[in-house]
């Protein structure tokens, strides 16, 4: 498989995706849109991913290549009908490409938390073998307010009902980060508009994050694991 991802920042890349990756024999062309590499040709990709990133989906004027790189989702996905995947910000960029909105949360959702399935998540073949209440991982300050026609929510919370969804058969969104590693909290901690938001949402237990990740990481790295091999038989079909 020939995987085309999306960069926003140096240190957003696809994390323990990347090892999954490469071990099975995918390929891999890495784009870092925020130093101005150009969108290749899509046509001899199969998978676009989209990682996170510290600015805003709605940040155009500031960020010309946001529209570039909206106009590439769109085409992957509805025109070309191939799979994607989007992590956070990429998350919500799928949603926005598509016809559906994107906004600043009340407050920013930083740390450990959960997401729970819905009907129709619990349904979808790329939670096979997840529980109902799903423990992650989160860093983030906008959410999907609205979904694009004809997407569906596959898991939610409190914080931000849209964690998940699905557009069409092969469009997947994860506001949530599945894809952490070691080097995650620390790499993402020395981002100034990261550590704002950090400190806004856990204060003094901001701390001791790193560990609180890192006694979590085994766990993690289990079900980054199983929804990729879930994800790509999906895609594979």
């Amino acid at each position: 498989m020939r995987i085309l991802v999306f960069q926003h920042l140096g240190v957003e890349h696809p994390g323990t995706f990347t090892a999954l990756w490469t071990a099975a024999g995918h390929t891999i062309k890495t784009v870092e849109l925020d130093e101005d590499e150009p969108i290749p040709p899509l046509d001899p990709f199969d998978l676009l991913v989209a990682m996170g990133g510290p600015m805003d989906v709605w940040q155009e004027a500031e960020l010309p290549w946001l529209v570039a790189e909206k106009a590439a989702i769109r085409r992957f996905v509805r025109d070309l009908g191939r799979p994607y995947l989007g992590i956070c910000l990429g998350h919500q960029l799928l949603a926005d490409a598509l016809g559906g909105s994107v906004g600043l949360m009340a407050a920013p959702e930083v740390g450990l938390a959960s997401v729970r399935l819905t009907e129709a998540g619990r349904d979808d073949p790329v939670f096979k073998g997840f529980p109902d209440e799903v423990d992650c991982f989160q860093w983030h300050g906008a959410e999907v307010k609205r979904l694009p026609d004809g997407a569906v929510i596959l898991a939610g919370n409190a914080a931000a009902p849209v964690q998940a969804m699905r557009w069409g058969r092969y469009a997947y969104g994860f506001q949530y980060h599945v894809e952490i590693t070691p080097r995650t909290v620390p790499d993402w901690q020395a981002i100034p508009a990261y550590r704002a938001s950090l400190d806004m949402a856990l204060g003094q237990r901001a701390a001791t994050l790193e560990a609180d990740v890192g006694a979590r990481l085994k766990t993690f790295g289990a079900a980054a694991t199983r929804l990729n091999e879930n994800f790509l038989a999906i895609s594979e079909q």
